[in-house]
């Protein structure tokens, strides 16, 4: 992966790229933004671009070869063509995982490079955490970062580099990591071995314990300013769902609303929350949209159909209180409540919010 094979983001890649022209490379660095920011990808390309043996740099190019406006990794070089295919020995990976049906116990992320891989390369160096756990099956189960990969991060970065300066160890989702596992990292985090690059990825680091934080440097990476994109696919999958969900709410169909929470409680808790963290999104735009007129770019058909007939139900106050409920529901799904009577509560309690006379049987 190389920066210039991710749009946008041109301010952050420039300081990326002078951290490495200044030999000024912190040894530990929080990548974190919104789900649809480019932080696991500008993350590979960031390290690609410390370990190229051959970088384009504007002015300094051989006779003859094509001029560009930015600095970035060759491409071409044995350590670039090792990146591109995440197959580099000075790159390690750690990421969420739980049991399957292939690994029945005592899950690491070593044993899912594989998936993991391909996964990546499918999907062109981006991720999303649903996609990944049912590109491995996980099932209901909720992913982790445990004790055994970070016992594992100890004694793979205890090894010498094999032929780059750098080794670079990248923790995706590291809010996943586990709270009674994290202690065994804090050292080697804030004392890693010499020429050892960590990079964190996280979408919500306010979960990240203070004592991981406190060790990195922050990296905010913002969202995707690439336009015409339409509805992600995961997203598309929860806009049907959720314009009927809003329906039944406004018509207060309580029979309709007790099938929803029948429906999505047999689900996955990871699912139930990005499901939730789309609600949370919509509602949003509803809100720009009646106060402001601002419909984020991107957005197109049935979905901004939606929108535009949605938002006039989304006051400020209502917007204040379906971003209160929403976020309890996130807080108790976090915690195994009963889904099927978390989701009815939920849905009575946003009845009340469009139907303020309303009172359940």
């Amino acid at each position: 992966m190389k920066f210039s094979d991710i749009s946008g983001n041109r301010e952050i890649k420039r300081k990326l790229i002078r951290t490495v022209m200044d030999q000024r490379v912190s040894h530990a660095q929080l990548f974190y933004g919104p789900g649809d920011s480019e932080k696991l990808a500008l993350a590979i390309a960031y390290a690609q671009f410390i370990n190229c043996t051959g970088r384009i740099i504007p002015g300094k190019n051989p006779a003859g070869a094509e001029s560009q406006p930015e600095a970035d990794s060759c491409g071409t070089c044995p350590s670039c063509v090792k990146y591109q295919k995440l197959a580099h020995p000075d790159l390690h990976f750690v990421f969420p995982v739980a049991t399957t049906k292939r690994v029945t116990k005592s899950p690491q992320s070593r044993h899912f490079i594989g998936e993991w891989r391909e996964f990546l390369l499918g999907n062109n160096f981006r991720a999303g955490l649903q996609s990944w756990y049912d590109a491995i099956g996980i099932e209901n189960k909720q992913g982790i970062i445990n004790k055994d990969d970070c016992n594992e991060i100890i004694t793979t970065l205890s090894y010498k580099s094999y032929e780059s300066d750098y080794k670079v160890m990248i923790i995706w989702m590291v809010e996943k990591l586990f709270y009674a596992a994290a202690p065994k990292i804090l050292k080697i985090l804030e004392e890693p071995p010499e020429k050892t690059l960590f990079i964190l990825v996280s979408e919500e680091p306010d979960q990240i314990i203070n004592t991981i934080l406190s060790r990195t440097l922050m990296v905010r990476i913002p969202k995707s300013d690439g336009t015409g994109i339409g509805l992600k696919e995961e997203d598309a999958g929860h806009f049907h769902i959720f314009r009927s969900w809003m329906r039944s709410c406004y018509s207060a169909k309580v029979q309709d609303l007790i099938g929803f929470s029948n429906d999505i409680g047999k689900t996955g808790r990871e699912r139930q929350k990005s499901f939730l963290a789309y609600a949370l999104k919509i509602t949003g735009d509803c809100a720009s949209a009646n106060y402001r007129g601002i419909i984020p770019a991107g957005i197109e058909g049935e979905e901004l159909k939606f929108i535009r007939d949605f938002s006039p139900f989304i006051s400020a106050g209502k917007l204040v209180e379906f971003d209160r409920l929403l976020n309890e529901a996130i807080f108790h799904v976090e915690r195994n409540a009963h889904a099927p009577t978390l989701f009815l509560d939920l849905s009575l309690k946003l009845v009340q919010q469009l139907k303020p006379n309303f009172v359940p049987l």
